[in-house]
Parts: structure tokens; C-alpha cells; sequence
């Protein structure tokens, strides 16, 4: 089995990228496979990778990868999440596709589209810059055509409350590329820029149980990682600031999802984003977005119809990635696959 491990710039980790010809195709299957290979990870020093991409070029005409995401639980070596995506991943996807000779060689204004077998999503990666090794990207998660900005809205509504057992809380709930749970700064009691890229334990605990609560109102188990959750509020003019939580703590800046589940949101009337990017004076299509890690720009394409306000897509510029190894050849998984799966490779 050959593998590679890559990192786009902001990622809260690297992604170990696997050929999907290599793999079983179903979760059961799957799954103490993907736990071997955790084990390699650990015995070669690579114990901090806690994100899995499983990638083919597409047999879909429109399509020239598919794209699968398996995120690595911390609880245990066979635990993992298969219902999400992530951003960060697909950046590292194109690096070693192009190694792969999956892509033809990437050249500025080239074009990459992947299917995300995860969760049905369609996104055009632009070249802006290509490097033997990595490269730099603007990512577009292209919607279906007629999709209202409202239909993000996983309830339906702008706002729900959640509460906790400390309080109870405005926020709002949106699905772009993955499911956040967005909460105003104010109501945990943060009032500037700094406290919320400073806040500690405190306030990283009740952002868990505010994302339980949000599972339950949505019926997720509370085991997944799903819904993500982060706290944003609006220090800076024209500017939002976010801080957010990954696996299995403070992200280091916002996860892509993260920035265009934000982006949309500013754009949907009433909801908590949406009302703090008013306060800060800022207007879409536009989102620009402060991070721990440094600024985020995302792009949300709105039209007005006589159906109501039409997502286009959301696009976040000028991302980088590149590959930290590879080609590694990972023979001790190799062996063990046709003991597990009688010889039946997908």
C-alpha cells in the first residue's frame, strides 16, 4: 500500500491520503483496516495524524477525484467518523493527486472537481499557484442550482436556543461542506478580540455542552464530531472573529467548513453571524474572517430571485497545502488485508 501524508496550512493536523483502489470499499470492512494503519502512524512518529483521505480518480464524467474523509477519534485506535468532510483534507488531496498522477501536472487557472462521497458535495479547486511538492488554491463549493441560502439552515430557523446546564444560549445552525454550531462571544461572556483567542478551559467545556445540546436537538449522537461548534463575535470593522473547536481541542484557525458554513450564514437574515456582521459595518459577498491563526477570506455568491435570496457557491481563496512524506510503502497493512477480507479488495 502506498501512502502519502500532506498538510494544508491551518490544518489542526496532517492527512494521511490512501488510494481507494488499495481499500474495502464499506465502513465494517473499512474500519480495522483504517485502525492498522493508526497503528503504523504511532510506531513511525506520525501519531498527531488524525485525518484519513481515501481518493480515486472519479469513473463520473464531470468528476476527476473521488474523495472520501475518515476522521481519526481519539478514544480509540478502531474509533473513527465517516459522516463528515474537510477542507484541509481535500487541499492535501490535490497535492498528492498530482503525484499520483491522478491529475494531469497543475498549472495556475487549472481546475480540479471532486465528488465527496461523504456527503454529496460538489467542489472546484482553481489553481493560483502550483509547486512541485504543493501549491496554493481557491476552493469553490458549488451548490445545486436554486438552492435558497435558507435551505443551510439545518432547522429552518435563523436561531434556536440551546441550553446547558449553566445558561441558555442564542444559536444558530448551518450546514455548508459540514454542520456548525454558531454562538455569539457576548452571551459566554467574552468582550473582545483577545479573550477569545485567550479563553481557556472554561469556556472550551461549555462550547462542548452547548454542541451536545445542538446533537440532540438535531438527533446526532453525541459520539460524533458533528456538528462542529465555534464562538464568533465582532471586534473590528467590516471584520468577523471566530474560534472554533476541532478534535480534540482548540482549533488553530477554522476549519474551510467552518469558513464557508460562516460566509453563508452572514448572508441568511437574522441569524447570529448574520447579525454581528451588520454590527461590524461589513457587507457580503465578502466575509472576512480573524482567526488565532491569522485572517480567512470566503466568498459567498447570492442571487435574488422571485423563489428568495439563491446560494451559487462559497469560495475561499488563495489556500495552501503541501506533502510532508511520501510515497511511503506501508507493507504490514498490505498483508493483513487479504487475511481480513478473504482475498475481496474494492
Amino acid at each position: 500500500m502506498i501512502a502519502y501524508i500532506a498538510k494544508a496550512d491551518g490544518a489542526p493536523c496532517p492527512t494521511l491520503v490512501l488510494d481507494a483502489a488499495e481499500l474495502p470499499s464499506t465502513e465494517a470492512d473499512l474500519r480495522p483496516v483504517l485502525a492498522d494503519l493508526r497503528g503504523w502512524l504511532e510506531e513511525n512518529g506520525n501519531g498527531d495524524v488524525l485525518k484519513i483521505a481515501i481518493v480515486a480518480p472519479s469513473p463520473h464524467p464531470l468528476f476527476d477525484l473521488d474523495y472520501r474523509f475518515v476522521q481519526c477519534l481519539p478514544d480509540r485506535r478502531d474509533a473513527f467518523d465517516f459522516h463528515g468532510s474537510c477542507g484541509h483534507s481535500i487541499l492535501s488531496c490535490l497535492v498528492v493527486a498530482h503525484a499520483r498522477r491522478w491529475t494531469p501536472r497543475p498549472a495556475p487557472g487549472d481546475r480540479v472537481r471532486l465528488r465527496i462521497l461523504n456527503n454529496g458535495d460538489q467542489i472546484v479547486c482553481e489553481v493560483d499557484e502550483s509547486r512541485r511538492h504543493g501549491g496554493s488554491f481557491t476552493m469553490y463549493f458549488v451548490q445545486p442550482p436554486g438552492e435558497s441560502v435558507c435551505r443551510a439552515l439545518m432547522t429552518g430557523n435563523p436561531v434556536d436556543r440551546l441550553s446547558t446546564p449553566s445558561g441558555s444560549y442564542e444559536a444558530s445552525l448551518v450546514s455548508l461542506g459540514n454542520p456548525y454550531v454558531f454562538v455569539d462571544a457576548k452571551e459566554l461572556g467574552i468582550g473582545s478580540q483577545r479573550e477569545l483567542f485567550e479563553a481557556g478551559d472554561d469556556i472550551f467545556d461549555e462550547m462542548l455542552r452547548i454542541r451536545r445540546s445542538a446533537s440532540a436537538l438535531l438527533g446526532v449522537p453525541d459520539t460524533s464530531v458533528f456538528p462542529k461548534i465555534a464562538v464568533v463575535g465582532s471586534y473590528r470593522p467590516g471584520r468577523l472573529s471566530a474560534r472554533a473547536i476541532t478534535v480534540p481541542r482548540w482549533h488553530p484557525t477554522l476549519a474551510l467548513t467552518g469558513i464557508t458554513c460562516l460566509a453563508t450564514a452572514a448572508t441568511a437574515d437574522g441569524t447570529v453571524p448574520a447579525r454581528l456582521f451588520e454590527e461590524t459595518g461589513g457587507r457580503p459577498p465578502q466575509v472576512e474572517i480573524e482567526t488565532p491563526g491569522g485572517l480567512a477570506t470566503a466568498t459567498a455568491k447570492v442571487e435574488d430571485s422571485a423563489q428568495g435570496r439563491i446560494l451559487q457557491w462559497v469560495s475561499v481563496s488563495r489556500k495552501e497545502a503541501q506533502i510532508r512524506s511520501g510515497p511511503l510503502e506501508i507493507a504490514p497493512a498490505m498483508t493483513m488485508l487479504p487475511r481480513r477480507l478473504n482475498g475481496a479488495l474494492h
